[in-house]
């Protein structure tokens, strides 16, 4: 289980459906790193996020200087260990950002490596809650419209999804958010749960005003109201408002998580793993639990499967698609439910020839 070699993979890869961030949709391809981490056995662990604010080069850059030499020639196996070390080395180039994300990628592909060795999938070498899982439909982005965010919410609820996620702020103007809001409860009836992601688009005072005005609409949660760094903001926020007000996506690791712990009105976090890594993320999930805190993770649902079948207090996955076209065998949602693969380690691998046709050189 010796490290003998990590190979670094950037690619870019042209979109299969560009989201509509904006009112033009994503410009230019995605940006994806794979991290292949190989064992003297032959055993070889896959990491992998996609970058949807650029970054790649400079993540691949701190993987090769930083923490590639950390980890070679180690046990594979020694995956808290080995955290640690990368952890408190980049400490004073990093502690948030580039570093952890760095880091997070070879801390999936060790997990993979440990599940391979196993012979087992991860949530239940972890030792499985559940074999599936609740997930809602994501994407009903605010560069699609009025008209477009619940065209495509409609496809979901087609599809079998009882939830779905639609975006307000940044584009367009109060009166209008509350309008596309009010047209979607009315698309879709009352018995589809509706979530509201601001994006860190407005101050405290502006989500307490339009959060009070979306009560009337059952709303399932109000994800993201104000900047990370804003904590007393959302203290405020979900003081004042009789609906749940969700974040955590933007946080890195369970330390920069703390202030919800300590103050926990939140009542559901939404870590990322490429901010810390499944090790990571399993801790702010017990850390969580301690204070009755439920978790609906960031993005990644083929790998978040894994997480969300192994704890107790998982709440929802969210279903974004980014990613769909490039796996060997994709996780496929069915009737709002997800199950985690049952092969060995996460079971998810980026095809050959995506590596191959679409790296990036120079």
């Amino acid at each position: 289980m010796i490290i003998k070699d990590i190979r670094i993979h950037t690619l870019s890869v042209p979109w299969a459906d560009p989201p509509a961030f904006s009112a033009h949709s994503q410009r230019g391809n995605r940006e994806v790193i794979v991290v292949e981490v190989e064992t003297r056995s032959g055993i070889v662990g896959q990491g992998h996020i996609q970058t949807l604010r650029g970054g790649m080069r400079t993540i691949a850059m701190c993987i090769e200087e930083m923490i590639k030499p950390i980890v070679m020639e180690q046990d594979a196996t020694h995956v808290e260990r080995l955290w640690q070390e990368m952890y408190r080395t980049t400490y004073w180039q990093g502690r948030m950002g580039i570093a952890l994300n760095a880091l997070s990628l070879v801390d999936i592909a060790l997990w993979d490596i440990v599940g391979q060795h196993a012979g087992m999938p991860l949530y239940r070498l972890w030792g499985a809650s559940a074999e599936e899982l609740p997930i809602y439909g994501s994407g009903c982005f605010r560069g699609l419209g009025g008209d477009g965010m619940i065209e495509k919410a409609r496809r979901y609820v087609s599809e079998g999804y009882t939830a779905i996620k639609m975006q307000v702020a940044h584009m367009h103007t109060l009166r209008q958010d509350h309008d596309h809001v009010r047209r979607m409860r009315e698309a879709l009836g009352p018995d589809i749960d509706i979530m509201i992601d601001v994006n860190m688009g407005w101050t405290a005072d502006v989500a307490i005003l339009m959060g009070r005005k979306f009560e009337q609409y059952d709303i399932y949660w109000l994800e993201e109201p104000v900047h990370g760094e804003d904590f007393a903001g959302y203290f405020r926020i979900a003081q004042a408002l009789d609906l749940r007000v969700v974040g955590g996506e933007s946080h890195y690791t369970r330390f920069d998580l703390r202030p919800f712990f300590e103050n926990p009105c939140i009542p559901i976090l939404q870590p990322d793993v490429m901010r810390g890594g499944l090790t990571e993320l399993r801790k702010i999930a017990t850390v969580a639990d301690t204070w009755g805190v439920r978790i609906a993770p960031h993005l990644y649902h083929e790998l978040m499967t894994h997480v969300m079948a192994s704890i107790p207090n998982g709440e929802m996955l969210e279903y974004m698609g980014f990613m769909d076209d490039l796996w060997v065998e994709r996780v496929d949602p069915v009737n709002g439910m997800v199950r985690p693969p049952e092969r060995p380690g996460h079971g998810m691998r980026i095809k050959p020839e995506i590596i191959k046709d679409h790296a990036v050189t120079g």
